[in-house]
């Protein structure tokens, strides 16, 4: 592998997209635990986590991902 094959290191809006709403997903969550609200760990963290992950694979397959190189 050449040092140029992976040269956007994650900088696609699909990635800033997936990893600030994992971001959050996990500081809900680790507030839901601490003040003991189940409900909200499930729906606000764990929820949104998953959210997070789909609508980052969405947004790459719609073309705001990382461009496959060409050969």
């Amino acid at each position: 592998m050449s040092e140029h094959e992976h040269d956007n290191h994650g900088q696609t809006p699909a990635a800033w997209t997936a990893v600030i709403m994992i971001l959050v997903a996990f500081v809900l969550g680790t507030v839901a635990v601490v003040i003991g609200n189940w409900p909200l760990f499930w729906v606000g963290g764990v929820g949104l986590a998953a959210a997070g992950a789909v609508t980052g694979k969405v947004m790459s397959m719609a073309g705001m991902g990382a461009k496959p190189k060409s050969a």
